[in-house]
């Protein structure tokens, strides 16, 4: 049974889903941890690179509760929370205007940290568009007239930037500098975060094969769905156990321990009998995420 929304200030923290912060810091921990790993770890980036991180979760979670509603996967027959355009409480106006301030917010903040990071305006630049595809991105993901989260490209999408990007643009905000095996964890990183996607549009099969949004789980299935689930877990868990024998950096091998969490989840997704019965399992795929990258953090420490 969905829980209504009461005052005006519920509903945006509705709108705002402070649960998927976790799940959005935990790329640029990942980053951070690494660079610390190679002695060229630096405060103000991982300050400055959270800010920014978080800004940019906050207008994609507010440009999804507005792209859903304009698109009717926001109906009364979705089974997930309400959200805030939906309660009535907060007009399309109102949502649009508090994109535009995280979105400035983003830009403001990005552009702090790149002009933190770099002395090369060329590498300025570089960084600068993909902090501007980035807010495209998280603009896009279902507002617009041709919004990609609809077209089911929402999964590649998660996978680069909150994986590659995420991982790979912080480690090499703080070093300057690249190293492969970096992409395993990255790559870790984005299956994981593909999870609580997955999750969630698991939970919404049914609303949004009714607004036509052909999410992963509506091209394929529920059943395929769920195997996709435990697919994006057990990757995820292979490639940080490649990235400790090819780095011979056994202690982080302490991110396994995370992995009981991740299997109740899979376990709780597949046994699941209602969509509210789900909806619980995305917070604790995103908490799992963390944990997993803070215990892998503490082994590298070793």
């Amino acid at each position: 049974m969905k829980k209504e929304i009461q005052t005006k200030k519920e509903a945006w923290l509705h709108a705002v889903r402070l649960r998927t912060l976790p799940l959005a810091l935990a790329s640029i921990f990942a980053g951070s941890f690494l660079a610390f790993w190679k002695d060229a770890f630096r405060w103000e980036i991982l300050l400055l690179a959270s800010l920014t991180t978080i800004f940019l979760q906050i207008l994609s979670n507010l440009s999804n509760d507005y792209g859903d509603t304009i698109h009717g996967a926001d109906s009364q027959e979705r089974q997930g929370p309400v959200r805030a355009v939906q309660s009535g409480l907060i007009s399309l106006q109102e949502m649009k205007s508090a994109m535009y301030v995280f979105g400035i917010l983003s830009l403001v903040s990005g552009i702090l940290l790149i002009l933190f990071a770099f002395q090369s305006w060329l590498v300025f630049l570089i960084f600068l568009v993909l902090g501007l595809l980035a807010i495209w991105a998280a603009i896009s993901y279902t507002s617009g007239n041709n919004p990609y989260g609809y077209a089911g490209l929402g999964d590649l999408s998660v996978f680069l930037f909150f994986g590659l990007l995420g991982v790979l643009g912080t480690y090499f905000l703080h070093t300057q500098s690249f190293d492969p095996l970096i992409l395993l964890v990255a790559g870790a990183l984005g299956c994981f975060s593909t999870a609580v996607l997955n999750i969630n549009n698991i939970r919404d099969i049914e609303s949004d094969q009714k607004a036509r949004k052909k999410s992963i789980p509506v091209r394929i299935g529920k059943q395929a769905a769920i195997r996709y689930n435990w697919g994006l877990i057990g990757g995820g868990y292979l490639m940080m156990i490649g990235f400790a024998v090819l780095s011979q950096q056994a202690f982080s091998l302490l991110v396994l321990l995370s992995s009981p969490l991740a299997v109740r989840v899979g376990l709780g997704v597949q046994n699941a009998k209602s969509s509210a019965e789900i909806d619980p399992y995305l917070k604790k795929m995103a908490l799992s995420t963390l944990l997993s990258v803070i215990l892998f953090g503490v082994g590298l420490l070793f």
